[in-house]
């Protein structure tokens, strides 16, 4: 789920181009959820290869990583490790999210009504340890390193960026900003033409940037209020959040009584009383994180590219190589560049 703050930053829009160079922590499983729900047929049904394994989360991690290094762009991937105990409840309501999704689908299979079967489907995404292990041979195919993390992957992405070894954080939700990213990149693994919800209308998607400097300088709090904000209006370790509170209301309490301990002991605002407030702040203050990783891109495998996808997958050879193609030409002209620039 992710905390809610889009009615409380303002976005900037980025380009491709403005990133050339610049090393980008994705983090995976959110990136592959995404791939998942989006990367489907008309009717709701995911890509699947002729052994009717699902292959969505493949073409995703292949185009759109072939995308950033045709963009001289330098990602890395991190994957999630154990979740927090607080985030079992989260993870609880997502499992009986799909199970209910998965019975709407089926009726609206049934009815013949596929705007509304397909809206159903993405909601049943499942992510498993087979599909992700997939996924990262494909990155080691490309040569673009990934990062196994000890816990939350925005944590790690976010300790990255903090550090210096990564430019930007790269996911959908927010939470990223309250793990202290100094800058957020959403829509970059899912940029581009996309239908509106409900509605025959579609709009383009780009990639946008959010500064975490900028939010605070504008909402005039600090990183620790912002994250009460969040506390208030729900995260993934309290997901029901505080009764009746809204962005804007969240950001009045925080403003009148300046944190959201000082606003629960005014009883201005109520608590489960079983919500350990602190706790869940630690998870954003003191992360576990790990500085044992090495960032290397290789050159690309080609060949180990084609096995996995073509060979054990049934992908187009052709768009493989032209993709590939593309990647190998960005990737020398990069080369040539910087062999020039040395000489001035």
């Amino acid at each position: 789920m992710g905390v809610n703050l889009r009615d409380l930053v303002t976005p900037v829009a980025v380009s491709l181009e403005e990133l050339k160079g610049k090393v980008v922590a994705i983090d995976g499983y959110n990136a592959l959820y995404q791939f998942l729900a989006i990367i489907r047929q008309p009717d709701g049904t995911p890509l699947k290869d002729s052994r009717g394994r699902i292959t969505s989360h493949l073409s995703g991690i292949f185009y759109r990583t072939a995308n950033l290094l045709e963009a001289g762009v330098k990602p890395v991937y991190v994957f999630d490790g154990k979740p927090p105990e607080l985030k079992t409840k989260e993870i609880e309501k997502r499992i009986e999210v799909k199970e209910r999704a998965a019975v709407e689908y089926k009726a609206a299979l049934e009815r013949g009504d596929m705007v509304a079967a397909r809206k159903a489907a993405q909601a049943t995404s499942k992510l498993t340890g087979e599909m992700v292990g997939q996924a990262k041979d494909v990155l080691v195919a490309l040569g673009v390193p990934w990062i196994q993390a000890p816990s939350e992957g925005e944590a790690q992405a976010t300790f990255m960026t903090k550090k210096g070894d990564a430019w930007a954080t790269v996911s959908q939700d927010y939470d990223s900003l309250l793990f202290g990213a100094p800058r957020l990149i959403r829509n970059l693994t899912i940029s581009g033409r996309r239908k509106l919800p409900n509605k025959p209308v579609y709009i383009d998607i780009e990639p946008e940037i959010v500064r975490l400097e900028d939010v605070l300088l504008e909402l005039k709090i600090t990183r620790d209020q912002l994250i009460d904000i969040g506390i208030l209006l729900g995260t993934d370790f309290n997901p029901d959040g505080f009764k009746g509170i809204g962005p804007k209301k969240a950001l009045k309490a925080i403003e009148e009584f300046g944190s959201l301990k000082a606003a629960l002991e005014q009883k201005k605002v109520e608590a489960d009383p079983t919500l350990d407030v602190e706790a869940i702040r630690d998870i954003f203050l003191n992360p576990k994180t790990t500085d044992d990783y090495r960032l290397e891109w290789g050159g690309i495998n080609g060949n180990a590219v084609k096995e996995i996808l073509c060979g054990s997958f049934d992908f187009s050879p052709e768009r493989i190589e032209a993709a590939l193609h593309r990647i190998e030409k960005e990737t020398k002209e990069l080369k040539k560049q910087s062999s020039l620039e040395k000489w001035f």
